[in-house]
């Protein structure tokens, strides 16, 4: 009966905010769906499930097989499944293979370009990069604007904003969307385009995974604070340079260029895990 009360008079915000700390590696995966279902319900973004599904599948199924392989072990899936949903939202083509290889290769990137036993390349910026540079006559990229459906985009930046806040990666995207922001008004001077058209982009699906997946991964950020926001701001002023130049899908190779560079040059200055403790 003890034990009844005392379980009883537990504070429900305390069980809610423990529920979440156990099992936050699933909120992601379910926001990034999330994401989905108002991009597909709002402006129907899939061109075809079957291409979506087969992405996520050949994630996960890469996933296992490799960590099997080379780890010896059977790894959580839910960054598999990021990945895999990813890649189907972010490309676009007349085919299937291309869904599958880019999940493919997300995956393969992970465990092959490595450096002190830590992968360089957030997945899945690595797979579309290589996808929209290489293959540009068979595959795009997600242009949609979620317009003037602020309902769709309010919820999404919400729920975004708490999740990354909850993954103490808060900063990573609020100095990203600062710099953007300051970057498209002076790219509006230069242009001649109105600031709104340069700030547009900021209100798609594809900027939402951006900036709420693949700038804030924990496994490709670097290890301070002061450093991830000084990346962000780089990963911007490249992305700038980039659209001045007419490149399309500017964010996603600046943050391939810039991103796996920080990272290495973050894990070389690192000491030992030994030596910390040493220390």
């Amino acid at each position: 009966m003890q034990k009844e009360y005392q379980l009883d008079n537990i504070p429900k915000t305390n069980f809610f905010s423990g529920w979440i700390k156990k099992n936050f590696q699933y909120i992601p995966p379910a926001f990034i769906t999330l994401i989905l279902l108002v991009g597909q319900f709002t402006y129907g973004i899939l061109d075809n499930y079957v291409y979506l599904i087969a992405a996520i599948a050949a994630s996960l199924i890469t996933e296992i097989i490799l960590a099997r392989l080379i780890l010896g072990t059977w790894k959580n899936l839910a960054s598999a499944y990021i990945t895999g949903i990813s890649v189907g939202i972010l490309i676009r083509s007349n085919v299937l293979w291309p869904y599958i290889i880019t999940a493919i290769i997300s995956i393969m990137s992970k465990y092959v370009l490595r450096y002190k036993g830590r992968h360089l390349w957030n997945p899945s910026n690595f797979g579309v990069s290589w996808m929209l540079f290489l293959n540009s006559m068979n595959v795009a990229g997600l242009s949609i604007q979620w317009g003037s459906n602020l309902a769709a985009m309010s919820v999404i930046w919400i729920l975004g904003l708490l999740i990354v806040n909850r993954a103490k990666r808060l900063h990573v995207t609020v100095a990203y969307v600062i710099s953007f922001v300051i970057l498209a008004y002076v790219r509006c001077l230069i242009t001649g385009d109105t600031f709104l058209a340069e700030l547009a982009p900021l209100t798609g699906p594809m900027y939402q995974l951006f900036i709420f997946f693949m700038i804030t991964d924990p496994g490709t950020s670097v290890s301070t604070k002061k450093g991830r926001i000084i990346v962000v701001i780089i990963v911007a002023l490249v992305e700038f340079v980039l659209r001045l130049n007419n490149f399309i899908y500017a964010p996603f190779y600046a943050l391939f260029l810039v991103g796996p560079l920080a990272k290495y040059i973050d894990l070389r200055r690192s000491k030992p895990i030994t030596q910390v403790k040493q220390g």
